[in-house]
């Protein structure tokens, strides 16, 4: 595990109008709003344009396999579970090749945060639809447009009673900030921000602004700890896309159920 560099001090390798540059930057502003010692911060992804963000910032950093940015993330929390732990990878690395380890570890509830920046294809292997793409869309392999519906990870999240489900949108950095500074304070268990992040280069339907029309943040009557009504605003896709805290949960995390973790850390802070 190494530290990586000020984003400021590395090349970026992002498309020009890449939604990635927002979330980047709205995230060094979160981490220092949060309070977090970057000395006890890890950041774990995969492969992907999303997976590079740790690269350009100031952590803790492994790069693992794709779609087992899981595995290592919840390998180092349950190793030393005062370390904050967050995932940063895509919709792909994330709801695809990892589709099972985010499932399972949802259920066990761990305390690691995972940041899915979701465009909604495939952008660092050149544009091919991901799990979340829309039903027709085309592209070069999908050459007569997507025909199975997208997987819906707030749903499934919900489903599996995740700690804490939000979603946000690049574009509104305000609001990208207060998510990931609400992700980041949680102490329940696992968290899943899904970040919408239009890919101007792969992605030439869901823009910037196709989602300034249609996404709204949620009433602020909605009680994210009514889990039906939380499924209900996970299935609102299309003219309307809601943003904000949409579920949380009160059950234990899973450190906090295990005897031997509950007396502390087994090893001590990797960083000191």
């Amino acid at each position: 595990m190494t530290m990586s560099k000020a984003f400021f001090d590395s090349d970026i390798a992002w498309c020009p109008g890449c939604g990635n540059f927002s979330i980047l930057r709205t995230f060094e502003k979160a981490v220092e709003a949060a309070g977090i010692d970057r000395k006890k911060l890890v950041l774990v992804s995969g492969i992907g344009q999303a997976a590079k963000l740790p690269h350009y910032t100031q952590a803790n950093v492994f790069n693992g396999l794709h779609g087992r940015a899981l595995p290592a993330a919840v390998g180092i929390k349950l190793a030393n579970h005062e370390l904050e732990v967050v995932i940063t990878s895509g919709d792909g690395d994330m709801y695809g090749e990892g589709g099972n380890h985010l499932i399972h570890n949802i259920r066990r509830n761990v305390g690691v945060k995972a940041f899915v920046h979701n465009n909604q294809v495939y952008g660092l292997t050149k544009g091919q639809a991901s799990p979340t793409s829309e039903l027709g869309f085309v592209t070069k392999v999908q050459t007569h447009g997507v025909v199975s519906p997208p997987f819906n990870p707030l749903a499934i999240a919900i489903v599996e009673d995740c700690s804490f489900v939000a979603r946000s949108f690049s574009g509104d950095p305000k609001h990208l900030q207060e998510m990931m500074v609400a992700a980041l304070g949680h102490k329940g268990g696992f968290v899943l921000l899904d970040i919408l992040q239009p890919c101007p280069t792969f992605n030439r339907v869901n823009t910037f602004k196709w989602y300034r029309e249609r996404v709204k943040k949620v009433d602020e009557s909605h009680d994210p700890f009514d889990r039906q009504k939380a499924l209900e605003v996970a299935f609102k896709w299309g003219e309307e896309i809601p943003i904000g805290i949409i579920y949380r949960s009160e059950r234990g995390s899973f450190e906090s159920l295990q005897p031997v973790l509950r007396k502390g850390a087994l090893v001590g802070t990797l960083v000191r």
